[in-house]
């Protein structure tokens, strides 16, 4: 049984396995690598690369691959998705789940195709953190439903799942949205394991938040949703029920789904027959038993589903899909900071922030737009500066001032580098420059017109966008 943390990467952190994945469905469907990078919009050499498994598409690029192969023949999508999230033995239709999100894992006594309209009509995050939280206290539990689930659980596990991608991200989940502003009226004191990522089952984060006084949020909360996700199971037994007069369902769902937890078998009932008294939920037995059996399979298609849901809210963002969940762990920045280091054995170079020379031995790397906002180690984006102005900038956005400084840092990267590797070693290294700032070609890179009118286009705007979003802006370094 995979964990919590790994089955959550099952979707989100399966970037080594995309270009392998790639290459084998474009074979065995005899689909043109032209195709894909003219529908991406990309130079055939990069999708060349995927398929050699030189380099991997971004998460972002291949929810995109997704939406093209389902274009050009679904069995494709389908296969692709398997391949990516490592499946393999699961029927086609377990996988179309996460394509489409249409055909769950087929049950003989559980109606699946309620299952699969949790999120129709969705137009906040209720349900989905809902749903999440719940399979999270399940996989805790180890499945066991013999001990009901309370409100205030579940609530302090959803409020754990947003504060990532709202919290620490900053993404929106919609101007209405109420779990985002019941967390930030919270006096969260953070502590560094959580920021750091060491804190994969949120545990400290679940403590954390569940020494607050949660009575309004409790209170508000457990109004709507808890009676509301489990409205598809029994939609004969409500008709009759005005949907749109005050909360006349959210009133009639507790004796209803207890009259008949055992014939219509909802995902859960209440545990009392009076909407006002209500407190906790009781799993079905029979849906524990298949939520373990297909865990990764359904987890991957929330995954997806909740991903479609932020990518609406935040179409501009970068990473959406590394934005949603507790991250397993920061990547090593080692072959980032060999590159500054060969860089700096040819050329001496100052930081940008503090102007203090920079001394190979003592070497930090800043990501100049902020890692908790392009979820991303990318080159382009990495400088080399100095342990303490590293510490000090953390993840605000720096002032203008240094725009010119740091294209000029990159130029001259980018020229020791040119200068320095084989011609193959050189096109590898590039390839995210071309990609993300659309370029044209490498050599494009080692003009400073051209480098610094590219990265005009590309930073501006995110951070303009990141600004919004509640990143500070205009940082300046102060001795």
């Amino acid at each position: 049984m995979l964990t919590t943390c790994e089955a959550s990467s099952a979707i989100i952190y399966r970037m080594g396995k995309a270009g392998k994945a790639l290459k084998q469905v474009l074979t065995a469907n005899s689909i043109s690598q032209s195709r894909i990078a003219s529908a991406l919009g990309v130079e055939r050499p990069i999708v060349f690369r995927w398929f050699h498994e030189k380099t991997d598409p971004s998460a972002e690029t291949v929810a995109k691959i997704v939406e093209i192969l389902r274009k050009i023949k679904k069995e494709a999508a389908i296969e692709f998705v398997d391949l990516y999230l490592g499946t393999g033995s699961l029927q086609s239709n377990s996988v179309n789940s996460v394509v489409s999100g249409q055909n769950l894992p087929a049950s003989d006594h559980l109606n699946i195709a309620a299952l699969s309209r949790l999120f129709a009509d969705t137009t906040n995050s209720y349900k989905y953190l809902f749903f999440l939280s719940l399979l999270d206290i399940l996989n805790r539990r180890h499945f066991e439903v013999l001990s009901p689930i309370s409100f205030e659980e579940l609530i302090v596990e959803m409020l754990a799942n947003a504060w990532y991608p709202h919290t620490f991200f900053k993404l929106s989940f919609g101007k209405q949205d109420k779990i985002s502003q019941k967390l930030d009226s919270l006096q969260l004191a953070i502590e560094e394991p959580i920021v750091q990522f060491k804190d994969p089952d949120k545990r400290l984060l679940r403590r954390s938040i569940a020494s607050q006084n949660l009575a309004d949020a409790v209170s508000h909360l457990r109004r709507y949703v808890p009676f509301r996700l489990i409205v598809p199971f029994l939609g004969t037994e409500l008709e009759g029920i005005n949907r749109g007069k005050g909360n006349e369902v959210d009133i009639a769902i507790p004796a209803i789904a207890d009259r008949h937890f055992k014939d219509k078998k909802p995902l859960y009932r209440l545990d009392s027959n009076t909407h006002k008294n209500c407190r906790s939920v009781v799993v079905h037995p029979d849906w524990a038993s298949y939520l373990e059996q297909h865990y990764v399979v359904v987890r991957g298609w929330l995954a997806w589903e909740w991903m479609g849901y932020m990518q609406k809210r935040n179409p501009s963002t970068p990473a959406i899909a590394n934005k949603l969940f507790v991250p397993t762990k920061r990547d090593s920045l080692g072959k980032q900071t060999d590159y500054w280091k060969m860089i700096l054995r040819s050329q001496e170079l100052r930081c940008i922030y503090s102007q203090k020379p920079l001394d190979p031995k003592k070497l930090s790397l800043d990501h100049y737009l902020p890692w908790s906002f392009v979820a991303h180690d990318q080159l382009w984006n990495l400088l080399p500066t100095t342990p303490e102005v590293n510490s000090s900038k953390s993840n605000n956005l720096p002032g203008n001032m240094y725009f010119k400084e740091f294209v000029t840092l990159q130029h001259i990267g980018l020229t020791v580098a040119y200068q320095t590797l084989t011609k193959s070693h050189w096109v590898r290294q590039v390839e995210p420059y071309i990609l993300d700032m659309k370029m044209n070609a490498t050599e494009d890179l080692l003009d400073i017109e051209k480098l610094c009118n590219a990265y005009d286009q590309l930073i501006n705007p995110l951070v303009s966008l990141a600004s919004n979003q509640g990143f500070k802006p205009g940082w300046t370094y102060k001795k």
